[in-house]
Order: structure tokens, then C-alpha cells, then sequence
């Protein structure tokens, strides 16, 4: 995501960088928090501890 950044400088590439951003962030919560959450709850996934 910061590879883009120096592109939020030039007018005419600023909207994609936004794009780009936002688009790598969103990608990267899913793919980190969102996913792995739905996987624990689909499969009934439950704390080693706890057995």
C-alpha cells in the first residue's frame, strides 16, 4: 500500500492510488480478521485450552 503513496502527489493518478489504497486495505481486513472468523464460526473451531 505505500508503494502507491507517492502517486496521491500526481493529479492526474490520485484517484487511482485512492482506489488502490483503500481497495489493498479493505482486501487485507478480510482477508486477516473477516475470513478467519467466519471460518472459526462455520466449523465450530474451539479454544486448545478448553478442548
Amino acid at each position: 500500500m505505500l508503494g502507491v503513496a507517492p502517486l496521491f502527489t500526481d493529479a492526474f493518478f490520485r484517484s487511482m492510488a485512492v482506489v488502490l489504497v483503500f481497495g489493498l486495505g479493505f482486501a487485507t481486513l478480510l482477508t486477516l480478521v473477516v475470513l478467519p472468523t467466519l471460518y472459526a464460526i462455520v466449523f465450530n473451531v474451539r479454544d486448545a485450552e478448553n478442548g
